[in-house]
């Protein structure tokens, strides 16, 4: 069935879950930690592909569900039945589960996958195996981003911690750092002018996060670093070395996201309901960030955004459970809203021309952006028991030589477990699958300027 924006939605029904059982696991295995050393090494519980490719979410598809795809049913041996192989490569590929903590950040470097939780560690993990871990000594791990061999960290405690691999052993993370540097900390602290004044009449380093820092993001061909945090600053850092080049007051509440655009551009979205771009601007070996424009402004709190850094658009996510655009090509221009949550978007990802929303009410929707703006919802993915805190995608390794391009989608959630999800630009084929009724679709939204 499709949408009436045009799109094709997936979704999933509880009562269908027990019309018959899915496709078997492999067994899960389960640790339980009792030390910091012993809990890096210990298997976690992990459940791997089955060897046959679901179209649906991570529930059974309908298809698997069907009276006529039972053993028992003479059409399951009907030469002219459809072979699974025929079926688009998307669905669940399998969960980690780490019994520690609710997982709240992700990142992902090639085959290797960075998680952060509340329990303070940081899991690396490799095909869904548990492959190497770091802990810090304090502060929630809020975000994750990777830089070359480099790994930086946001705390709930307000640092920001700088890890990098041992070109020994892949698996040895060494922490080299936080940012600001203990040599910049003490060349700044003994200028008064490098305070600045903040609530009850505290006084703190400009160059200093003096509340959690909810997020990060990076310009790699800049070799810049950009923090935002609770305490309502963006701050931009050098990655060369670590020294903080600005510290803005962006918003009147806490800063929740921050994306680096394209053409110089960076988005900043808070508590305060707007988002807002900055322009960069080269000043000798320095930067210089101007405000440009606010985008938006709401009474819901901006939780999330996301670049689309080849098609030029930025998405940001809501506690009201929308998701809003804006394109370059129309000057920024709000190009419309993209409805399919009930509670709110919690984070966001893209990949190609497809663009991963992952919120509150458990599930991810997956949207396809096609000519004039157009967004269709291919699909809503479904598995989580909690609230899907974070998102990371990378390009599938495997080609099917058609020019479609996969990609391998990682959900974190507040359930404790990360799902691995295999995913194509190609909407599912009517013909050989039974598609339920759609929960949401998209709606253009009249023009807003802020």
């Amino acid at each position: 069935m499709r949408n009436e924006g045009g799109g094709v939605v997936l979704a999933e029904r509880e009562r269908e879950r027990n019309v018959f059982p899915r496709a078997k696991l492999s067994a899960i295995l389960r640790s339980d930690c009792k030390n910091d050393e012993d809990e890096m090494n210990r298997p976690s519980n992990a459940s791997v592909e089955s060897g046959v490719t679901h179209p649906s979410s991570g529930e059974s598809s309908p298809l698997v569900m069907s009276p006529w795809n039972h053993p028992s049913s003479p059409f399951s041996k009907s030469p002219w039945r459809n072979s699974p192989k025929t079926l688009p490569a998307n669905g669940l590929i399998g969960s980690m589960v780490r019994e520690e903590g609710h997982v709240y950040s992700l990142a992902a470097a090639g085959n290797l996958l960075y998680t952060g939780s509340d329990s303070k560690n940081i899991r690396v993990w490799k095909n869904l195996k548990p492959y190497s871990g770091f802990k810090s000594n304090s502060g929630l791990v809020k975000a994750i981003v990777i830089s070359g061999e480099k790994i930086f960290t946001g705390h709930q405690d307000g640092k920001i911690r700088v890890w990098r691999i041992s070109p020994k052993n892949p698996r040895i993370h060494k922490r080299i750092g936080s940012l600001p540097t203990f040599k910049d900390f003490l060349k700044s602290s003994m200028n008064p002018k490098n305070y600045v004044k903040v609530r009850r009449k505290r006084t703190v380093l400009r160059i200093k996060h003096f509340d959690a820092v909810s997020c990060l993001s990076l310009d790699q061909d800049q070799g810049l670093l950009y923090s935002g945090s609770w305490d309502k600053t963006l701050k931009v850092w050098r990655i060369s070395d670590s020294k903080c080049l600005e510290s803005i007051r962006a918003h009147d509440d806490a800063i929740n996201a921050v994306a680096a655009g394209f053409e110089g551009l960076v988005f900043t979205g808070s508590a305060d309901g707007t988002v807002k771009v900055w322009r960069r601007q080269l000043q000798g070996k320095g930067t210089k960030h101007f405000f440009l424009q606010t985008s938006l402004t709401q009474e819901s709190a901006v939780t999330s955004l996301a670049v689309n850094v080849d098609s030029a658009v930025i998405y940001c996510g809501s506690s009201d459970g929308l998701v809003n655009f804006w394109e370059r090509e129309k000057h920024l221009i709000h190009g419309g809203v993209l409805r399919g949550h009930k509670h709110a978007v919690l984070c966001l990802a893209t990949a190609g021309n497809l663009l991963f929303s992952g919120s509150a009410d458990k599930s991810i929707c997956v949207w396809k952006r096609e000519g004039g703006g157009v967004h269709v919802c291919l699909s809503v993915l479904t598995g989580h028991t909690g609230p899907v805190k974070c998102l990371a995608v990378e390009e599938y390794q495997e080609s099917s030589g058609k020019g479609d391009k996969k990609w391998i989608l990682y959900s974190g959630s507040l359930d404790k477990s990360v799902k691995v999800w295999r995913m194509s630009e190609q909407a599912p084929d009517l013909h050989q699958m039974k598609l339920l009724p759609a929960p949401s679709n998209y709606t253009p939204s009249p023009l807003r300027n802020s």
